[in-house]
Formats: C-alpha cells, structure tokens, sequence
C-alpha cells in the first residue's frame, strides 16, 4: 500500500540529491568565481526541475493520471520510448548506479576512518587508519538494509539522511562563517589569496571540473520514479511529485549557495575538495559533521540502487 506524502518525497529527493559533494562546492565556486559559480548553481537547478517535472509526468503512461503505473526508471523508458533505447538507457543507469555506489562507500569509510584518526592523533605522532574494515561495515550494513523487502519501509532512513544532510552542511556552513568573522577580526590576516600561477589549460580544466561536480550534484532523476512510486494516488502522483521536487531542489539549492559561497568567502582561493578538511579544530564538531556524512550516505546507498 502507497502511503507517500509530498513531504516523505522530499525527504527521499534531499537524501539522493545532497550528497558529501555538497562540501565540495566552495572549491567550485572557487573555480568560477563570485557570478559564474551561483548562476551556473542556479541554472542546473532550475533545469533539473524542469526534467523533474516531465519525468513525473511519466510515471504514469499514456495518461499522467489515470494510465498504467511504470514501478521503476526502465519501466517509464520501456513504456515511453521502447526497443534499442530501453538498453542504452538501463546501460547508462546501472552504469551510474554502480560508480555512485562506490562513491558512496569510499567516502563512508573515509569519513569513519577519520574519527579514528582524530582520536589516534591525540595519542600518538604517527597514527595510520586504514579505511578497508570501514569499508566492510559499510557493506555490512547495507546488506542488512537491502533485506527490507519494500522500499516504502525505508522511509524513516531518508528522513533521517536528510536531517544528517543538513546537519553536516550547516556545520560547514557554521565553521565557514566563524572563519570569515575571524579574519574580519584580524584585519584581512586571512584574506582572499591571489591566484596562483597556472596554465591556461590547467585553469579551463578545473573550471570545466567545477561545473561536472555542480551538475553531478543535481542528479537524481534515475530514482525519481521510483520515489513517485511511493506516494498514495490521491491527489494524482505526478502532482505531488512536482510539488516534492521544488521542495527538495529548492531546499538543496539553498544549501548549495551557502555552503558554495560561503566556504569560498572563508578561504578564498585556497578552498579545499572538502570543506570540512579545511578545519582542524573543534574536533568533537568535525566528528559529528564526519559521523553525519556517513549516516547521509547509508540512507542514501539505499534510495539510489533501490
């Protein structure tokens, strides 16, 4: 029995949408500077609302309210398109599935991995942790998660994915501000750095870098139906689920842009890959925002492959 809200889809859209990359976008905005970085932000949010939007419409199929459910993804391009292109797009989503998974499970282990090591830094100089027992739990636990025989059950976990989400991003976002409020203090002792020296070559890549990771951060259209999937049929699906995904999008959009432009005010250009990696200090907050990460992904792991 579907009992999914506009509110319980939006928890599930959050969870697959804001990932751990969400930390990466200081150095993004990095890239593309104060104008280019929001705009180009706010274009592939809007044009991933807009794809949301006709995807939700296919949930259904020939009419978007009354027509014959599609459960999955493939089930919508089957009924949809059909033939040779049902193969290329099930390649293209197991493909992405599988390097998202992966991604997931590195980063888990990494973000485990560096709890330990904090504590172990304490105690000694040359502390070494390695990330392949993380890894196994990471497994572990999603092993036993997969058991859960419907996916409508699994609700509670994006629920909570999506408050860990939050809960990391304003850390970053909290550090962030406490860094810009101390420079200010300091009289620009830690001021935008110039840019450094590099080929032009160089410099076009990481901004073509810059813009992947701004438009990898916005995929989730490959779970969409299957989110739909989850929502009682009155009112219509395809409604709810448009009212869900300007929620979830606009919610992480929002994030996007303070965590972006924030981070960059904090360090300028020297803005790391992860925004947490740039801070040392207070560690029982880098843990929390760490051990918020891995909970995020967990739930995560189980909306996107599900």
């Amino acid at each position: 029995m579907r009992t999914g809200t506009w509110v319980t889809a939006s928890a599930h859209i959050i969870t697959a949408v804001v990932g751990s990359g969400v930390l990466s976008l200081a150095w993004a905005i990095t890239q593309l500077g104060w104008v280019a970085g929001p705009v180009t932000l706010i274009i592939f949010s809007l044009i991933t609302l807009f794809t949301s939007t006709l995807l939700a419409d296919a949930y259904r199929h020939p009419d978007p309210v009354t027509g014959q459910r599609n459960y999955t993804y493939m089930d919508a391009v089957r009924a949809h398109l059909g033939g040779l292109k049902v193969r290329l797009c099930g390649l293209a989503q197991y493909a992405n599935l599988v390097g998202v998974t992966v991604g997931y499970t590195i980063t888990a282990s990494m973000c485990m991995a560096s709890v330990r090591r904090k504590k172990c830094l304490h105690a000694e100089d040359n502390c070494h942790v390695s990330t392949t027992i993380y890894m196994i739990i990471f497994g572990s636990i999603q092993l036993i998660l997969c058991q859960v025989p419907n996916f409508h059950k699994l609700s509670w976990i994006s629920i909570l994915a999506a408050v860990m989400s939050i809960t990391y991003s304003f850390i970053g976002l909290g550090l962030s501000v406490a860094k810009v409020a101390a420079a200010q203090l300091n009289e620009g002792a830690e001021a935008t750095t110039t840019w450094p020296t590099v080929s032009e070559a160089h410099r076009l890549w990481k901004v073509f870098q810059a813009i992947g990771n701004i438009a990898f951060a916005y995929a989730y259209s490959t779970v969409l139906i299957e989110i739909q999937d989850t929502l009682k049929s009155s009112p219509a699906e395809n409604k709810t689920m448009k009212r869900a995904s300007f929620v979830g999008i606009s919610t992480t959009t929002i994030f996007y842009l303070l965590c972006g432009c924030v981070g960059y005010a904090a360090f300028g250009e020297d803005a790391p890959g992860d925004l947490l990696s740039g801070f040392h200090q207070p560690l029982w907050l880098l843990n929390v925002a760490n051990v918020s990460v891995t909970i995020h992904l967990i739930g995560a792991y189980q909306v996107g492959p599900i």
